[in-house]
């Protein structure tokens, strides 16, 4: 994974400059379209400035591109799923196994019926450029040379993650979780080119209800792990996991974390279920020598959920510091609601599943993406953070939010699980995998970012004339209607397609318009943006 962090950028210079804006008046826009706020044009109008071509370097912010949806019978997967095989229940990028330069990913089906029911597989699926399926390989205990004994119910495939090549014969190898087994247990699968099991090593006693792959925190040349026990006692838990040159795990290095645990502390109740599907390491947010470690506790607040955020000892690897972040907390603004599920549970489950994404709007700061995979048919939401660890905006993703035109099901679970599958940042592009359809076979939908650029205009100015596309200002009332910052606005402007944008961060606005646009003089201390893309 990409935890590097951009440097700060004109980007973070203009949003200061935009803050500091204080000017007042009034403008209209020539179209008579609810726009900006000028009662009398302006006398004189700004320069205008020549749109220049976009470069790699100038990108600083990423937002929605497009979508592919992998499930039975579409986007080149075939393989013959059954109803409640829960393709899907976690995935990962696994690095390119068959060698022809593209990433493959591990996918888990923790309730395939192989050999046994609910015994559980694996699918390595072999991907192309255009993110469909060119072909997969499945592990089972009767297919992909699997040589071990599954019993039903053992729900091998349940955790999942991509470690790199840990034998050293040059093909990248994948973690595989039975948490459900008479003994539970952590399979480190050695694989052959055309995705079957070459060896295996099986870590027995080790629950892991989710795995995610942090990077080398310990920096021994392995990738390590964090095993997800949400069902533990206490509010649940975690474990860090790292690893022999044997591919084995060292008992004597497992970093457990939860309540009173690995320097936690209290905060967790019974049944918060912490530990969630997937962690997210985010790296050192505010610079201070220690690793951010983001963790979800999905049924927290009755079933509403949270995400804490851990500050990680260098040595130890131990809690030293901690922030909630749940609906009302920690700057994230959102309602999240509390009624029952088809299921049986209760509430929206925010922070089920969460992504390490990097730095999204290009203010220096990792972001994270996580999800309240119950909130109706699933939310996926984009957490701008601070280096405080603290929310400093968000966006949703949804049928309706977020640019990525989806179809979903009424009980689909969207963002049940969560991937980092593609970080082309030279090329502009960011991959985040989605996983779904919950109640049939299962699906994972591959969320494509794009990156742009977001220059600044001329001090307080605005576009007039041109086509709105998008608008929350009502010039009639001079009143915002659901109030946007900036990244949320910068948002509207990848969903609309849109070239130019007026802001104003003290009142909310966002106007969205087409590149036929002018640039005007505002009176009331609007700014103009232009976007502009590879």
């Amino acid at each position: 994974m990409d935890y590097n962090k951009s440097r700060p950028n004109l980007f973070t210079l203009l949003v200061t400059i935009t803050l500091a804006l204080q000017a007042c008046g009034g403008s209209d826009d020539s179209t008579g379209l609810p726009t900006d706020e000028i009662v009398n044009p302006p006398t004189s109008t700004p320069p205008q400035t020549t749109p220049t071509e976009p470069s790699l370097g100038d990108f600083v912010a990423f937002g929605p591109s497009e979508v592919v949806r992998i499930a039975e019978g579409e986007s080149g997967f075939l393989a013959d799923l059954d109803s409640g095989d829960r393709f899907g229940r976690d995935h990962d990028n696994a690095g390119d196994i068959n060698g022809d330069g593209i990433d493959d990913l591990v996918v888990g089906a923790r309730s395939d019926d192989d050999g046994a029911t609910d015994a559980g597989a694996v699918y390595i699926l072999f991907m192309n450029q255009d993110g469909t399926v060119k072909a997969n390989q499945k592990i089972s205990m009767v297919q992909g040379r699997f040589s071990d004994s599954l019993d039903e119910g053992d729900f091998f495939g349940y955790g999942v993650a991509g470690i790199g090549d840990y034998n050293g014969d040059t093909i990248p190898d994948i973690a595989v979780s039975a948490p459900a087994a008479s003994i539970p247990a952590v399979y480190i699968l050695h694989l052959n080119r055309d995705g079957t099991v070459k060896s295996m090593v099986k870590n027995g006693g080790i629950v892991a209800q989710g795995l995610s792959a942090i990077g080398d925190i310990n920096e021994d040349g392995k990738i390590d792990l964090v095993a997800a026990q949400p069902s533990s006692v206490d509010g649940g838990s975690i474990q860090l996991l790292f690893f022999d040159e044997n591919a084995e795990v060292i008992d004597d290095d497992i970093v457990t974390i939860g309540s009173n645990k690995g320097g936690f502390g209290d905060g967790l109740t019974a049944n918060d279920s912490f530990g969630g599907r997937e962690s997210a390491l985010l790296g050192d947010l505010d610079n201070n020598g220690t690793q951010e470690l983001a963790v979800g506790a999905f049924e927290s607040d009755s079933g509403m959920g949270a995400i804490w955020v851990l500050s990680l000892d260098s040595d130890t690897y131990e809690v030293v510091d901690k922030l909630k972040i749940a609906p009302g907390l920690a700057g994230f603004d959102e309602t999240i609601p509390l009624d029952s599920n088809p299921n049986g549970t209760a509430g929206g489950h925010f922070g089920h599943a969460l992504v390490a994404a990097g730095d999204l709007n290009g203010d220096g700061v990792a972001d994270l993406i996580t999800g309240a995979n119950q909130y109706g048919a699933g939310v996926g939401y984009v957490l701008y953070l601070n280096p405080d660890k603290s929310v400093k905006s968000y966006s949703r993703i949804n049928e309706i939010e977020g640019g990525f035109d989806l179809s979903l099901a009424s009980e689909e679970r969207f963002s049940r699980s969560m991937s980092l599958v593609d970080t082309n940042r030279e090329q502009g592009t960011i991959t985040v995998n989605m996983g779904g359809g919950a109640g049939v076979t299962g699906a994972i939908y591959a969320l494509r970012f794009q990156a742009c650029d977001f220059s600044i205009e001329a001090e307080n100015t605005f576009w007039s004339e041109g086509n709105t596309l998008f608008s929350n200002w009502d010039h009639g009332s001079q009143t915002v209607t659901d109030a946007l910052n900036f990244e949320q606005c910068s948002v509207k402007a990848f969903e609309y397609n849109g070239t130019n944008i007026t802001a104003k961060v003290e009142d909310g606005r966002c106007i969205i318009k087409d590149a036929s646009a002018v640039l005007s003089i505002s009176d009331e201390g609007s700014q103009a943006y232009r976007r502009q893309c590879l």
